[in-house]
């Protein structure tokens, strides 16, 4: 077998970019690239984005030899048939068959999975969760998306819509999530959240708050969690405020994950983890507080390995894992 051999396809859908990487059995993404998502047209000009960015990977010229195609896309969506049903990041498709589209034009073999869920079998399969049998995934960024991972599967749940740990309630009384539910992680935690909540601190003590700032132009209401971020990262102490406000969240949440799923390691990626980092010995020495599991201090709080890469690890993850594809493209 060469070095192209039973190569995977791993792409990765979002609102505003169709991501696309080569990936062989090993994990390795060998080549990759991006184009725009039209996710606000019609379903025919969201796929024609898609089949434009698939489209340079497939072709003989490259010499790949693609085994299978494996898409990651915003849920909700049903990993057993392909169709991708009401994602409010993608409007464009609603109960839209995505893997009978792509298998039909490439007849290449094609799994469809909730973004979170592949990236968490990637971390499984190839990265920081290798050799675990009881994996929890999370990215936290703009949201927080979450897959669990059981001795190398996904846990889909009963309908396919399991792991929505982003939208765990840890707070009854706390503010609108997105999703309906009052208090969930993802408006307490993620990215917005901390933005919202330097801005607020900025505003009740400028004095105190110089570098964050600065770093949004002398105007409180413009400061966001990137420059929270920035400003941390140089000392400053309200940032590092902010942050250990979100590190606490985190740790209860994390709490009641430990206790729910019990597993051997948690892994955490996105743009707010990364910038978290620093503050994990915070998080595990918070946890204990809210969790019954008496092993919850022995369970690594890891960093993802594949970074903004996820989603096309994730996809390729899909295809490797599969014994029985939903579209053989026949």
């Amino acid at each position: 077998m060469s070095g192209t051999d039973g190569l995977y396809l791993g792409v990765d859908i979002g609102g505003t970019k169709v991501a696309v990487g080569v990936v062989n059995r090993e994990g390795q993404i060998l080549q990759q690239g991006r184009t725009p998502m039209v996710a606000n047209r019609t379903p025919e000009e969201g796929l024609a984005a898609v089949f434009g960015a698939i489209d340079p990977f497939v072709t003989s010229e490259r010499g790949y030899a693609i085994q299978s195609i494996g898409i990651c896309a915003p849920g909700p969506l049903n990993p057993s048939t392909g169709v991708v049903l009401n994602p409010p990041n993608v409007p464009c498709w609603r109960n839209f068959p995505l893997a009978e589209k792509i298998s039909g034009k490439y007849r290449i073999p094609v799994r469809v999975d909730n973004d979170a869920n592949a990236a968490a079998l990637a971390e499984t399969r190839w990265g920081a969760a290798k050799g675990y049998r009881y994996v929890f995934y999370a990215t936290i960024g703009t949201g927080i998306g979450t897959g669990i991972v059981f001795d190398g599967k996904i846990y889909h749940g009963h309908t396919g819509a399991a792991g929505e740990g982003g939208h765990v309630t840890i707070d009854y009384r706390g503010p609108v999530c997105a999703c309906g539910k009052r208090g969930c992680i993802e408006i307490l935690a993620a990215g917005p959240a901390i933005g919202a909540r330097a801005r607020i601190k900025v505003a009740a003590d400028p004095t105190r708050a110089g570098a964050m700032l600065h770093l949004a132009g002398g105007e409180a209401a413009a400061v966001t969690s990137e420059n929270v971020a920035q400003a941390f990262a140089a000392g400053d102490q309200m940032a590092g405020e902010v942050l250990t406000d979100t590190a606490e969240l985190l740790a209860i949440w994390l709490g009641n994950i430990v206790d729910l799923f019990d597993p051997d390691v948690l892994v955490v990626g996105g743009g707010v983890a990364k910038m978290l980092q620093p503050l994990y010995e915070k998080i595990k020495e918070e946890m204990p507080k809210w969790c019954v599991n008496p092993n919850v201090r022995q369970i690594p709080l890891v960093m993802a390995h594949y970074g903004a890469d996820a989603g096309i690890a994730g996809g390729a993850a899909v295809c490797a894992v599969s014994t029985g594809l939903a579209f053989e493209g026949i």
